[in-house]
């Protein structure tokens, strides 16, 4: 019974989790609880609870981590400032003319919103209010409108930069040294957010391709489905090109320069963080669209963003303190090897857990609580940890997808009108799940489709 603690504790998170407490305060208040008990009973060394001044230490003095508020202030300022907004209103204009048009703008001005905001919930839930109300009033069916946004805003997990894989290839920098130390590798290679930048470029674009293809198959296959935009409301369009460049060019510049500097070496993720957060000010100021006003709010949202993060990777910290003082690490270890089909058997059995956390638990706490458990083991046994990075993200993507409890569909019930029944947008889904699982299974079987670009860049 005392060796399957370690599986107690986690369970115990579950549940006051589930009773709708702070993850943070019950990441943390759990693993105080468990290691009070154990240390009552004779369980649990107490000199575990003494590392955590210098987990929050390093917490503090991770340089990596600064790029999370930066990154955040981009897409606010960008969103706030409603670049957002005349993107997308540019961009319904210029495929306004093809069958599926709308919705394959909905898409591009996703990927750029996911890539300047990196945060599923702000980007489904500002593409939501943007561009569903304008997509029904233009005829679109419900299921694919709303499929489509829910697909299209979780993109803001696997296209960079996004703070999703800055939180993710941090810890499996951390994860990949420790593997090595642990097989005796005393000059450990590193992995940095920028191998994961690059390692996500090609999955992510090919899922944006693949969701494109699947709007032209519907304008094929069903055309009453996803109208044109009518003749008139385009003929009333003056100055398309110009307009699109004026709207386009600039944020696809300044994501541009910000992925651009980092995976050429000039920039580490934060300096481009840095320089994103300037642009997107700058961009407001000539838009004229930027005051006091808009700057407050901005820097309001991006305090309480980063605030939830720090503080969960902080009771994520206690909480994988007293999990490793149990011998957890160990209980996982002798459990993922002890598996039938050896490394083969052991991701699969990791992706189905972390698929089904994915319904209760957002990626920040499933990046800071299980990645660092089971991504030393996988990665002992030979594992590419890029590769693994991106599994990890695109399997969460996909459980953000997932009815009944992916967090995109709540996201999206929350903004959409009372005429959208939660059925039309579970069922909506269906296919760019199917989608995400054949994207999960095309790298599965060619890890290079994630591997093939960090090694060219950087051998």
């Amino acid at each position: 019974m005392i060796e399957y603690l370690p599986l107690f504790l986690f369970l115990g998170a579950i549940v006051v989790l589930l009773l709708g407490y702070s993850v943070a305060f019950s990441l943390a208040g759990t693993g105080l609880l468990f290691a009070a008990i154990g240390a009552y009973t004779g369980h649990f060394d107490s000199v575990f609870l003494e590392a955590i001044p210098n987990r929050l230490f390093g917490i503090m003095n991770n340089e990596v981590l600064i790029a999370v508020p930066l990154f955040v202030f981009m897409g606010v300022m960008l969103e706030k400032s409603r670049i957002a907004e005349e993107l997308l209103d540019t961009m319904a204009a210029l495929f306004g003319p093809m069958r599926g048009g709308l919705g394959i703008s909905v898409t591009v001005v996703g990927m750029l919103l996911a890539a300047s905001t990196g945060i599923v919930g702000a980007t489904v839930v500002t593409m939501g209010l943007l561009s569903l109300p304008t997509m029904l009033r233009r005829g679109y069916d419900p299921k694919v409108a709303t499929g489509i946004i829910c697909a299209s805003g979780t993109l803001g997990q696997i296209i960079p930069p996004s703070i999703v894989l800055v939180l993710l290839g941090d810890v499996i920098s951390s994860a990949y040294q420790q593997s090595q130390l642990d097989q005796g590798i005393f000059s450990p290679e590193t992995v940095t957010v920028g191998d994961l930048f690059l390692g996500a470029l090609i999955p992510g674009l090919m899922l944006v391709v693949a969701y494109t293809l699947y709007l032209v198959f519907k304008a094929i296959v069903h055309p009453a489905t996803v109208p044109a935009i009518p003749q008139e409301e385009r003929d009333a369009i003056d100055n398309m090109g110009s307009r699109v460049l004026k709207a386009l060019l600039p944020p696809v510049l300044l994501v541009g320069l910000v992925l651009g500097s980092i995976l050429g070496g000039l920039a580490t993720p934060t300096e481009a963080a840095s320089v994103g957060a300037v642009g997107a000010m700058i961009l407001a100021m000539f838009r004229r669209s930027f005051n006091l006003q808009i700057l407050r709010e901005v820097m309001h949202s991006t305090t309480q963003v980063s605030s939830m993060v720090f503080i969960i990777l902080v009771g994520a910290s206690i909480f994988s303190l007293v999990f490793r003082g149990y011998g957890g690490d160990d209980l996982v270890r002798e459990f993922l090897e002890d598996l039938p089909g050896g490394v083969v058997g052991a991701m699969v059995v990791v992706m189905l857990v972390m698929f089904l956390l994915g319904f209760f638990l957002d990626f920040i706490e499933i990046t800071f609580v299980v990645v660092p458990i089971v991504a030393p083991i996988l990665l002992s046994m030979g594992l590419d940890p890029v590769w693994l990075g991106i599994m990890i993200a695109i399997n969460l993507q996909t459980s953000f997808l997932t009815p009944p409890f992916g967090f995109a569909l709540f996201y999206l019930r929350g903004v959409a009108p009372d005429t959208i029944s939660t059925m039309q947008i579970y069922r909506g889904v269906i296919p760019f799940i199917l989608i995400q699982l054949g994207a999960l299974t095309l790298l599965a079987y060619w890890p290079s489709l994630a591997t093939w670009l960090p090694e060219l860049v950087y051998g």
